[in-house]
């Protein structure tokens, strides 16, 4: 079984849909949970509650991929499927934060908003205060929490997309996938979102746990070349 976690702003929906192509039916969605909008607090609890009760779990759960916002350890004991294999994609922890911001601010839906994007958007908050507050700090470090990042068997850059997903494809599928691009941006800019350095160095600090996961994986990521 493949568990694909999908970080907000990585491109997971262009991963989506490129495992649609290959898994059809046999792909599940798990979307439901939403832990950006929980408190730190409230995403431990809830991921290792639903993981406990999948490690109980008897019955096959009918999919051969799973993808969505969820935390890597309520998976990660999956008595039904012992042979799991998890991937992840991470973007510039910074360039993701922008993107994130320019995302919830347009097309705002206050009926189906959760609570964070909510204050958010209510709150006028400005890109700065965005990506300096403390519920979005090391957000990748959050939520790989009681997952290490040496445990995912695939993590791909999104600004290597096209390459990344060439080598997944070849490597853990043993296949092909198209390359596509969904949900993005039509405002993006050319370069980057955040391109003032001085504002870059004090988010760099501030978020300095996600950069050095960031890195690492890039590292990879260009050895793949």
């Amino acid at each position: 079984m493949l568990i694909s976690v999908h970080l907000p702003k990585t491109a997971g929906s262009s991963f989506r849909g490129a495992l649609e192509s290959y898994f059809g039916e046999k792909l599940s969605l798990d979307y439901a949970g939403r832990p950006i909008n929980q408190s730190s607090y409230e995403r431990k609890a809830s991921s290792l509650t639903a993981a406990l009760q999948l490690a109980w779990r008897y019955d096959d759960v009918g999919a051969a991929c799973i993808h969505g916002h969820f935390l890597p350890i309520k998976y990660r004991w999956l008595k039904t499927a012992p042979r799991k294999k998890f991937v992840v994609w991470l973007r510039d922890p910074l360039e993701r934060l922008a993107s994130h911001y320019y995302y919830w601010t347009s097309d705002y839906n206050p009926d189906t908003a959760g609570h964070l994007r909510r204050r958010v958007v209510e709150e006028n908050w400005d890109l700065e205060r965005f990506c300096f507050s403390s519920e979005l700090r090391n957000i990748y470090t959050q939520w790989v929490w009681g997952f290490p990042m040496r445990r995912f068997d695939f993590v791909g850059i999104t600004e290597n997309y096209a390459s990344d997903l060439n080598y997944f494809a070849k490597t853990i599928l043993k296949s092909e996938l198209p390359v596509t691009a969904t949900n993005v941006n039509p405002l993006r800019p050319a370069e980057r979102y955040i391109d003032d350095s001085g504002l870059r160095s004090r988010l760099e600090k501030f978020h300095q746990k996600d950069m050095r996961l960031y890195w690492r994986a890039l590292a990879v990521s260009r050895r793949r070349e």
